[in-house]
């Protein structure tokens, strides 16, 4: 299946702050819904879609499964707990948030396990987060690749995560990018600025059109209305080849998202 291309991200949103910002963004138009379960704000998220109005039906909700979660015992008790939080009978996406550290719970357990909670209803699709080459391989091994629905994974103008990208699509697999402004990063970028001033457009919205343009899903996050509705206008940008060939020159390796313990051996 496909992701929507373009979502509404939660993470670091907490409390009523989480509320206002998913309600917004309903009321705007969105329809893709990003949270997890140590983000800590799924019944936020849950609470907002219930006021909102908008039937479960046209939303596409994404979940992630938190480390601790990953064995057998514990994934789908726990997957059931978002789904009370939530406030709905399922979910339409669920990843594996980042690998087991030191692989103390092995891909194929999980992801068997993912698959089993998909067969049972619980979810529409299943995928992997922060996952390198090595471990999307694993993932294929243990569910077969078309059944992983995609791979989010920091991707922004500075770091462009090439090789994981080609193996994506050689693959047939959809990434979805999330820090696609690299934390407000690229928003200063001249290249960027001066691409955004000849289109009539922000410099986030020529970010995501970017990452949208090359096949991937984006979730951009805001607390303000104003941002919230210009990162939705990024999907009527088109950017032309040199605008794409100039971005992809800012391209630099810059992680900013790094976990020591959680994060595998990047590619």
């Amino acid at each position: 299946m496909k992701i929507p291309a373009f979502g509404l991200g939660t993470y670091r949103l907490k409390g009523q702050t989480a509320i206002d910002s998913v309600r917004t963004g309903l009321e705007l138009g969105y329809r893709h819904i990003d949270t997890a379960q140590i983000y800590g704000n799924e019944a936020e998220v849950g609470q907002a879609i219930a006021d909102s109005g908008v039937a479960r039906d046209t939303l596409f909700l994404t979940t992630k499964i938190w480390t601790e979660n990953l064995s057998r015992e514990r994934l789908i008790p726990s997957l059931r707990d978002s789904l009370a939080k939530l406030r709905t009978d399922r979910v339409d996406l669920t990843l594996i948030h980042w690998p087991s550290p030191g692989g103390a719970v092995p891909v194929a357990e999980s992801l068997q396990t993912l698959a089993e909670a998909q067969d049972a209803g619980l979810t529409g699709a299943i995928g992997v987060s922060n996952f390198n080459i090595a471990l999307l391989r694993e993932a294929f091994d243990a569910v077969g690749a078309p059944r992983i629905a995609t791979n989010q994974v920091e991707l922004h103008p500075y770091l462009q995560n090439r090789a994981l990208a080609a193996f994506a699509r050689e693959h047939g697999l959809q990434l979805t990018s999330y820090m696609t402004l690299a934390y407000g990063k690229v928003l200063a970028d001249p290249v960027l600025s001066e691409i955004a001033a000849r289109h009539d457009a922000t410099v986030a919205q020529v970010a995501l059109a970017w990452a949208m343009q090359q096949g991937h899903a984006v979730i951009p996050s805001s607390t303000r209305r104003e941002n919230l509705a210009g990162n939705l206008r990024a999907q009527n940008l088109r950017l032309s080849e040199d605008d794409m060939a100039r971005i992809a020159a800012l391209d630099r390796g810059e992680r900013l998202v790094d976990p020591e313990g959680l994060a595998p051996k990047w590619d």
